[in-house]
């Protein structure tokens, strides 16, 4: 059982209110006496509903007075992002705390669902622990922080060894452009055509393991990007050359059929399942992916760490710096209407201590903002990938931080979809992006790639 700890002071009263004062109506439990904490747990993600419970039983202990409810939102991720939606707009439902996805938080603020922490933060004594990018994922438009990160990540490619062996492709096998990548997935197919020789989400059932694990880690290995000084890019080669990439891999047999890639379980599948069964060559994948094969993980593989080996994700063409990578993370924020901020933050507090966030971290394969914990030698010895990931970092993109990128995120889906099932070519699927995304955010604040 980890120890959790309250390490801050209340902060009084005056200052509450004057925090409070910018938010929307929000919610929260019906009484001070409840705090409502809800998060995601699907498929083989359920490190944070064990997290959670642990330091329910931790707070409760320490605060007999109050009760921890906890609601687990068993759904996809845009599911749940609809699911938490929904309860944060009736003051009955509303969340004290709630797991927010670092991209959620600038439309969540501008929703008025948040509130912010500055004040309660200003009195931890473990904020100081928190690298400076990491306090940046939390933040709104106007610069207070909404959210205290769990943890970052990064994306690259998973590779069974012993497939790629029969393929008479090497062990430290590193694709160095997508022609090589191509070539390597072709070469699985013709060694043994049971085998998928290369996944990559696609399509609008993945949510954001589509856009951003999937179309991103394309994208910005093109030289493209999907917003500059401040404007959204349509019109450019790099999204159409992205699109051409993924109707390549699903019109010859390379990807998992269209039926299989739209499965909302076939994260699940491919992690648990298929990588450890040999019936997937390539994966493009998370740094966290492993969390599902330790002794802790919900699909525990001993022989993981000989099996299955690790590339970066080359850019296009190989030109500097030669791979690319995504990444993101998870918060913990609170409720603007909740009913007792003060117990609201002392849970997150308690959630996000050194000791709970070592183990959130390494049950999770995060890689850490906390510095006390990334130089941990538990941290550092428990997953042999970690050093890999988090050297990723250095070639690593962020989404754009604006609350139009939901929205946005959402076309790319569509085009996604339209490529992979054979209904639109690049080129019409690109074009169609470009006019739904200058109708969301006006011609104005767009800009020809």
């Amino acid at each position: 059982m980890r120890t959790a700890r309250f390490l801050i002071a209340p902060v009084t009263a005056a200052a509450l209110a004057l925090s409070l004062g910018a938010c929307g109506s929000g919610g929260g439990s019906s009484d001070a006496s409840t705090i409502k904490v809800a998060y995601q747990k699907f498929g083989n993600f359920t490190q944070a509903d064990e997290l959670f419970k642990d330091v329910k039983a931790d707070y409760e202990k320490a605060n007999p007075d109050i009760t921890v409810e906890l609601v687990p939102i068993e759904a996809q991720q845009n599911d749940y992002f609809t699911k938490l939606a929904l309860m944060n707009r009736s003051p009955s439902t509303a969340p004290d705390v709630m797991y927010e996805d670092t991209y959620m938080i600038k439309s969540d603020v501008e929703a008025g669902y948040l509130a912010p922490l500055d004040d309660y933060l200003a009195e931890w004594d473990e904020w100081d622990q928190f690298v400076d990018s990491a306090k940046e994922a939390g933040a709104g438009d106007d610069g207070k922080t909404y959210g205290v990160s769990m943890g970052t990540d990064t994306r690259g490619l998973w590779f069974n060894k012993d497939v790629l062996a029969e393929a008479g492709l090497p062990e430290d096998w590193a694709p160095t452009s997508w022609d090589e990548l191509l070539e390597a997935a072709r070469a699985i197919k013709e060694s043994d055509p049971d085998v998928i020789p290369f996944n990559m989400y696609s399509g609008k059932p993945q949510g954001e393991a589509a856009v951003m694990q999937g179309f991103e880690m394309l994208l910005y290995g093109t030289g493209d990007t999907l917003y500059e000084d401040g404007k959204w890019v349509v019109g450019s080669q790099g999204f159409v050359d992205s699109l051409d990439f993924i109707t390549t891999v699903f019109s010859e047999g390379l990807a998992p059929t269209p039926q299989q890639a739209l499965d909302t379980n076939i994260g699940n599948t491919v992690q648990a399942e298929w990588l450890p069964e040999g019936k997937v060559g390539i994966a493009l994948d998370g740094s966290w992916v492993a969390g599902n094969w330790l002794e802790s993980g919900v699909a525990p593989w001993p022989e993981w760490s000989e099996t299955m080996g690790t590339a970066p994700m080359p850019t296009q063409d190989g030109a500097a710096p030669g791979a690319v990578s995504m990444s993101g993370g998870w918060t913990l924020a609170m409720g603007s209407g909740s009913k007792n901020p003060d117990a609201a933050f002392e849970f997150i507090s308690m959630a996000l201590d050194r000791e709970n966030s070592l183990w959130f971290d390494v049950a999770n394969s995060q890689i850490a903002v906390r510095t006390d914990v990334a130089e941990d030698p538990e941290y550092t010895a428990t997953n042999p990938t970690t050093e890999f990931f988090t050297d990723l970092v250095d070639v690593t993109h962020f989404r754009p931080a604006t609350s139009d990128y939901p929205k946005v995120s959402n076309e790319i889906m569509v085009a996604m979809e339209a490529v992979m099932t054979g209904q639109q070519t690049p080129e019409e699927a690109a074009a169609a992006y470009d006019e739904a995304v200058t109708g969301i955010v006006g011609e104005e604040n767009t800009v020809q790639g």
